[in-house]
C-alpha cells in the first residue's frame, strides 16, 4: 500500500504541468487521427518512452456539465464504454481531489488485454471553463486478473468557445504507460481511437 504524495504539492504540480502541455507549439506535434469533428496528435513524451497524445474537438455544452461527466463521479462509467469499473477509493478534504480505482476493457481483439489504474485526480478552475487532471499512483494492491497501467500526468481543459455560447472546447492531453508486453503499433493505434471513441461517447450521452 503506497503512502499518497502530499496533496497541495501534487495539485500544483499537476496542474502546472498539464498547463506546460496547453503551450506547446503547434508544430511540435504530428497528427495521429482525424475523424470529422475530432483531431487526436502526438508527440514523444518526456515522461516515459512512449506518446503524449492530444485530443480536441466541439462539445456542445456548458463546461461544467461536461466536465461532470468526464471526472470521477457518477456519470463516467454510465457512458464511457472503456471503462468496465469504477470506484472512489479516497477523498479528500481539497475541493475536487480524490484516488479513483478504475478497470478498462480489453482492445484490438483482446491484444491488449483489461488494464486497472489507481489515479489521483483533481479538478480546478481554467481560465472561463475547467480543468479536469490525474496522474497514476502507487495505493493499494493489484487486482490479480489485470495487468496495471500508469498514466502520466493527464487532464481535459474546458473552455467556452465564445462569452454566452452554448458550446465549448475540450482538449485532452493522455500519456498511459499501459505495461505488459505489447507491440508499440498497437497501443500507438489504440491511444488515438480510443480518445476519437471517447469524444463520440461523451457527445451520445450529453444530447
Amino acid at each position: 500500500m503506497g503512502s499518497l504524495p502530499d496533496i497541495s504539492v501534487l495539485t500544483s504540480q499537476l496542474q502546472n504541468t498539464l498547463i506546460s502541455y496547453h503551450n506547446i507549439e503547434d508544430d511540435e506535434w504530428r497528427l495521429a487521427k482525424k475523424s470529422k469533428d475530432v483531431t487526436v496528435w502526438r508527440k514523444p513524451s518526456e515522461e516515459f518512452s512512449g506518446y503524449l497524445y492530444k485530443a480536441e474537438g466541439i462539445v456542445k455544452d456548458s463546461p461544467k456539465r461536461i466536465v461532470d461527466y468526464i471526472r470521477p463521479g457518477p456519470y463516467r462509467l454510465d457512458w464511457d464504454s472503456l471503462m468496465t469499473s469504477m470506484d472512489i477509493v479516497k477523498t479528500f478534504d481539497k475541493q475536487g481531489c480524490c484516488v479513483m480505482r478504475y478497470t478498462t476493457a480489453g482492445q484490438l481483439w483482446n491484444i491488449i488485454a483489461p488494464r486497472e489504474f489507481i489515479d489521483f485526480s483533481y479538478t480546478t478552475d481554467y481560465q472561463d471553463g475547467l480543468l479536469s487532471c490525474g496522474i497514476s499512483v502507487e495505493h493499494g494492491d493489484q487486482q490479480h486478473s489485470f495487468v496495471r497501467g500508469f498514466n502520466h500526468p493527464c487532464g481535459w481543459f474546458c473552455v467556452p468557445t465564445e462569452a454566452g455560447s452554448s458550446q465549448s472546447l475540450l482538449t485532452g492531453y493522455i500519456q498511459t504507460d499501459l505495461r505488459g508486453m505489447l507491440p508499440q503499433s498497437a497501443v500507438d493505434t489504440a491511444m488515438a481511437s480510443t480518445l476519437v471513441n471517447f469524444f463520440t461517447d461523451l457527445r451520445r450521452t450529453l444530447k
